[in-house]
């Protein structure tokens, strides 16, 4: 628990370890190889070790592949045949490491059930790996990774390149501090292209709304998420206040990035709490405006005769 304090409050890097869809058909899957091989000119490798090299390769796999879709009678229709995962850590972290990390987590992950292909990317600054999983296992069970299955991947992942060398952690984002979740890159496109998605539009008029209606707007888990944040900076001071009763000097130094910790956390605002927030400053400043146009003197006839001219 001392390590992973110290890592957590020296903002050791986070992984990412994100499914990013699922093939539900024969020519989605073989797409989906195609694109993480670069059509070939990537190797990828098995879970049993093998380079998949070239054309040749992805040809291979995506007939055995195919092949086993084909015999397996007991897949719904809309039943994916893959699951697709991306393992990133930020730009600079040695490359070879992550690679070796994540070999080493999808043979402990879906080595003993499940075929998979990994492949690496380096054209991005950002050095990550794309895992395909087969959803049929060896046992005839199907891939379901839910939400604590994730987190149990993204803190195999770290603890791999951690045994390598290289500072990584998985907290969760709460634990964090961070209470609203990063927005999805298709929401981040539409923004710098000065579009307002129809999620923003939609959040922003029931703010409106609200405020009209006189109607609080308060929700539960808006309560929750303030209890439970509340809670983890108190965890986090108590652990402050047990080592600085220890009589160790690195102790009390841990102790105070602790409290440097808690105290730099984000502020406790739900995206709902902020626009909240934006719709009021935004109607204090109409106000303010419309206060200064109220006792500004207007101009006479001979001042509106000069500004013509």
């Amino acid at each position: 628990m001392r390590a992973k304090l110290e890592r957590i409050v020296k903002r050791a890097p986070e992984v990412m370890v994100k499914i990013t869809g699922r093939t539900k058909s024969v020519e989605h899957l073989k797409s989906h190889l195609e694109y993480i091989t670069r059509n070939g000119e990537l190797a990828g490798e098995t879970e049993q070790g093998a380079l998949l090299v070239g054309r040749v390769g992805l040809n291979d796999l995506q007939s055995r592949w195919a092949d086993d879709a084909a015999l397996d009678d007991r897949r719904r229709r809309d039943g994916s045949l893959s699951v697709n995962i991306i393992l990133s850590m930020p730009a600079g972290t040695d490359a070879a490491a992550v690679k070796d990390s994540a070999r080493a987590f999808a043979l402990e992950t879906f080595g003993h059930n499940h075929d998979y292909v990994f492949v690496q990317h380096l054209e991005d600054k950002h050095p990550h790996v794309h895992l395909t999983a087969r959803s049929l296992g060896h046992d005839g069970k199907r891939l379901n990774p839910r939400k604590a299955d994730l987190q149990v991947w993204r803190e195999r992942f770290a603890a791999e390149l951690r045994l390598r060398g290289i500072a990584a952690e998985a907290t969760p984002r709460r634990t964090r501090g961070r209470v609203r979740k990063a927005d999805r890159g298709i929401m981040l496109a539409l923004r710098k292209r000065e579009i307002t998605p129809y999620v923003d539009r939609r959040a922003r008029e029931e703010v409106l709304w609200e405020a009209q209606n006189g109607k609080s707007g308060e929700r539960p888990w808006e309560r929750k998420t303030q209890s439970r944040q509340e809670k983890i900076r108190r965890t986090y001071l108590n652990y402050a206040a047990e080592l600085e009763r220890s009589a160790s000097s690195t102790d009390h130094a841990l102790a105070r990035e602790i409290r440097e910790f808690v105290r730099d956390m984000p502020t406790i605002e739900t995206r709902w709490q902020l626009l909240k927030k934006e719709l009021a400053e935004f109607a204090e400043s109409r106000r303010r405006d419309a206060v200064r146009d109220t006792d500004s003197p207007r101009p006479s006839e001979s001042e509106k005769d000069e500004r013509r001219k």
